[in-house]
């Protein structure tokens, strides 16, 4: 009988995966929050801040090197008070501190570890350290030992460099109130400079490491909804064709690992993120509606159905991430050996002729494409598409049967409200009740276990605990995902909801000084500076997705105040637009809302009546769309988009409408489709 763990910290009563990874570190590890910083001021000691996310490569790395090595956690614990954060947790801290890091060392990454005082203010920091000196990188042990001795001998020094730097964030991260309104030039010159970094062979913007765009992705098809420009459509077809093929693209199993280390897409960075797909499958959806090529449909299918599958949990929320490392491997699960292949495709009753036709549809051989084995991509032409799917069954029971990366089951807002965006998105475009489903479970997820105050929400659950007050990204996205939920659904308490989510995000995080939403509320801790999401990362930002949602809860609620507010937020980001096309692709795909005439499309009856006609007014590309259920009774019933077009006896009846001009009601789903297709062309 083995005994327990030799050591248990602070972080064993969090519900974070990441933070709970480290829970019997030696290291004496606070999680954020008061214990801790009162710690750091009554120790007079400074605080070391490490950042990072359950799925991050190298954050376990440094945990196997360092913070499991009794000597470095000893110094640590001697010296410092140690902060561990989940970055997914808490991104406010993460981007202040990023800030500080990039500022300090010209770049950033995770993990990510920093130097405070006791004032939270920044002094030294950097990323990953080595346990020892290598690669002209210096060691741990020794980064420690430096700067608590500069802390000990030379605190004016430390001290003066921290209000500098936290100065320096206060300018950086300062939001001027914007006095332009940004227009279609905006988006054009966008589109210009897009195609000057545009990879024409493989797709995508620029070289390696390459990352999916897919909101850039859908600012260049709204784009060529307008111009009709040939070149602009490539762009978006190239690059969804190329990372469909590529390793990046899971071709047993669907989904999609965050980046490529490679411009061909093919060597993947093998952790597989809840945000990503969940944008990357709205993004094929839309590629799929404007194309109308069935490759991006079953593409878009494939990655809802990996989410249904992998990161589904049981109260119909949706976790985080999958690890890229298996059995302290980076990418064992999803990679083969050429016998491998041939055995479990032998096993399968292929025969010689089938198993090499197959190796070499997905660039299986013998030497391998990395590190000895095969990552699986589109290499060769298409055989017949039954034997592909009998080998894609086969090895994917062959490969269920491998050690499993490993799951953050955490569910953060913001990552399930795009989730539902696209699950909503996927019900409508593609007409599967599966995905309708899955939404419904969702709404009731986000309903029990985020929803608190009748209108507030909570960042994080886990295992039925929820935590840390919502950031301004999770009461957007969860509104953008209700609204969709809402025209999928036809369940008018979701607009309801959306709405009401809408007026706490005006409430709590609105800036009157930059005309923006801060990224925090009063709720959350204070620290050097309140930061403002403006720019996408990974996932849109906060602002772009709120502008985009207050502008159709302005046209469906006739509320003139949010249509002025997110009027604001493009005004004050109209400097950079031009700068930085590529780190706004949905604040301009916003400015290109906020400058057409609104379209939308109410449709009244029972959901189950409505259901065809819905459907068919969802097939067409038409971005700007707004879809309008109204059922009899709802509370909504009286704003001005849905006066006089109440049901009548009970048979549904579509009033697709442009600019508050519509055309004549009709309980036909071709003409209804019809009419959208009419009233989104550019002119019309």
């Amino acid at each position: 009988m083995t005994g327990g763990p030799a050591h248990t910290n602070r972080l064993a009563g969090q519900t974070s995966p990441y933070l709970l990874q480290h829970a019997h570190n030696p290291v004496d590890w606070y999680p954020w929050g008061p214990e801790a910083l009162t710690a750091a001021r009554e120790r007079d000691r400074p605080i070391f801040l490490s950042i990072g996310y359950s799925a991050c490569h190298w954050c376990h790395v440094m945990e196997r090197e360092s913070f499991e090595d009794e000597e470095i956690a000893a110094l640590l614990n001697r010296e410092f008070v140690a902060i561990k954060v989940d970055r997914e947790e808490r991104p406010d801290l993460d981007d202040v501190y990023m800030a500080a890091v990039q500022a300090m060392t010209g770049s950033g990454g995770w993990p990510m570890s920093l130097f405070l005082t006791s004032e939270l203010a920044p002094f030294f920091g950097g990323t990953y350290f080595p346990p020892e000196d290598r690669h002209g990188m210096p060691g741990f042990p020794r980064v420690l030992a430096a700067v608590a001795d500069a802390y000990r001998n030379r605190r004016a020094e430390i001290e003066q460099q921290g209000r500098l730097l936290a100065d320096h964030l206060r300018n950086q991260l300062a939001v001027p109130v914007g006095r332009t309104d940004p227009g279609q030039e905006h988006v054009v010159s966008a589109v210009r400079q897009l195609a000057a970094s545009f990879d024409s062979i493989h797709g995508g913007f620029g070289g390696a490491p390459k990352f999916p765009a897919p909101m850039t992705l859908e600012l260049l098809l709204r784009a060529w909804r307008r111009d009709g420009d040939a070149a602009t459509l490539k762009m978006v077809r190239v690059t969804l064709d190329r990372m469909a093929g590529g390793g990046i693209h899971d071709q047993l199993g669907g989904g999609f690992a965050r980046y490529a280390t490679d411009a061909a897409w093919l060597v993947p960075h093998f952790e597989k993120m809840l945000y990503d797909n969940a944008l990357l499958a709205h993004c094929y959806l839309e590629g799929f509606r404007a194309t109308e090529a069935a490759e991006y449909a079953q593409v878009a299918a494939g990655t809802l159905d990996f989410l249904l599958a992998e990161l589904a949990t049981e109260d119909g929320g949706f976790a985080s991430a999958l690890d890229a490392d298996s059995g302290g491997e980076e990418g064992r699960y999803y990679v083969w050996t050429h016998d491998e292949v041939d055995a479990v495709l032998a096993a399968a009753g292929l025969d010689p002729g089938e198993r090499q036709t197959l190796a070499a549809y997905w660039g299986v051989t013998e030497a391998g494409n990395w590190e000895g084995r095969s990552i699986l991509h589109i290499a060769g032409v298409t055989p017949d598409l039954e034997l592909v799917e009998r080998a894609r069954r086969a090895l994917l029971g062959a490969r269920a049967r491998r050690e499993r990366p490993g799951r953050d089951d955490k569910q953060l807002a913001a990552w399930n409200g795009m989730a539902l965006r696209a699950l909503s998105a996927g019900a409508l475009v593609l007409g599967e009740d599966r995905f309708a489903d899955a939404s419904g479970r969702l709404v009731a997820f986000i309903r029990e276990h985020l929803l608190r105050d009748g209108n507030r929400l909570w960042r994080t659950s886990r295992g039925g605990s929820s935590h840390t007050p919502g950031f301004a990204e999770d009461y957007a996205n969860i509104a953008d995902g209700l609204l969709g939920a809402y025209a999928a659904l036809a369940d008018g308490s979701l607009l309801v909801l959306a709405n009401d989510l809408a007026a706490t995000l005006v409430r709590d995080f609105w800036d009157d000084a930059s005309g923006t939403f801060a990224d925090t509320s009063a709720e959350h801790d204070a620290t050097v500076v309140r930061p403002h999401s403006l720019i996408d990362s990974a996932t849109p930002s906060a602002n772009a997705v709120a502008a985009d949602v207050l502008l159709r809860l302005a046209l469906l609620a006739g509320d003139e105040e949010l249509d002025r507010r997110a009027r604001s937020i493009l005004r004050a980001v109209t400097p950079a637009l031009d700068r930085q096309p590529a780190a706004f692709g949905r604040m301009l795909a916003a400015v290109d809302r906020a400058g057409s005439p609104p379209i939308d499309a109410v449709v009244t009856g029972s959901p189950q009546a409505t259901l065809a006609l819905r459907r068919a007014i969802a097939e067409p590309f038409a971005p700007d769309l707004v879809l309008a259920p109204l059922v009899g009774g709802t509370p909504y019933s009286g704003w001005p988009l849905f006066v006089g077009k109440e049901p009548g006896d009970g048979a549904a009846v579509a009033y697709v409408c442009r600019g508050y001009a519509c055309d004549e009601p009709t309980g036909d789903p071709a003409l209804a489709r019809r009419q959208v297709e009419a009233i989104s062309r550019p002119g019309s």
